[in-house]
């Protein structure tokens, strides 16, 4: 797989401040000096992974995906 600009770690302290602050997300982002997009696509893969039937089907969609190419 590709290279990440950002550790995971870091990916999951940003997600973790955007979810903890009242900040907006846009916010957030500037102040973390990440993209607003990113952080979104961030939290959603957070929010994905927390649901195991989400985490489920990704891997199903995945498998078929690669069955099909």
């Amino acid at each position: 797989m590709g290279t990440y600009r950002y550790s995971a770690e870091f990916r999951t302290d940003a997600v973790a401040l955007a979810r903890s602050s009242d900040l907006p997300l846009a916010q957030a982002a500037r102040d973390l000096g990440v993209n607003h997009e990113t952080l979104r696509q961030w939290v959603k893969a957070a929010e994905r992974a927390e649901q195991p039937e989400a985490v489920a089907q990704d891997a199903k969609d995945a498998e078929i995906a690669r069955l099909r190419r």
